[in-house]
């Protein structure tokens, strides 16, 4: 059973946070799924991964197309998981379910920690998720560095 980790992000970007997890998640050898809840915000930052740079490439596609089988990073705005991914990595409050968590090795939820609506929503699904039996961690950058704050 895999497990849900929430990043509050208050100092970086969910761009940033992304790529960071992302290319940790690609080197534990793990397919990606990064889901949102609107197609406009996929192509936003399929445009901001693309620029990263040449050290930075994230090769990864946006779900629709040919090859979404043998993406190692799909941006999806579906449950489902074309890729096989390993790992779903859930932004801009893109739903999230107990069961899907049990499945995959990593839930990650990436959520801004300046928005009131998002904190609640996050604060709802980690509610859901452990009431569910998830194991959970909870990260914050708040101090300047990643700290895990909560487990359950």
């Amino acid at each position: 059973m895999g497990a849900a980790y929430f990043y509050h992000l208050t100092r970086s970007t969910v761009e940033e946070a992304l790529a960071l997890l992302i290319e940790r998640s690609l080197a534990q050898g793990w397919r990606v799924a990064v889901r949102a809840r609107d197609a406009a915000r996929l192509d936003w930052l399929d445009q901001r991964l693309w620029q990263g740079g040449e050290d930075a490439f994230l090769p990864h596609g946006i779900a629709g197309g040919p090859h979404d089988a043998d993406q190692p990073v799909l941006l999806t705005t579906a449950t489902d998981s074309p890729n096989a991914a390993a790992c779903v990595m859930a932004i801009d409050g893109a739903e999230v379910d107990p069961a899907e968590a049990g499945r995959l090795e990593r839930l990650c939820i990436l959520f801004d920690g300046t928005d009131e609506a998002a904190l609640a929503h996050a604060r709802g699904q980690w509610k859901a998720l452990t009431g569910a039996g998830v194991a959970a961690q909870y990260w914050s950058e708040e101090s300047g560095r990643w700290q895990k704050k909560a487990e359950r």
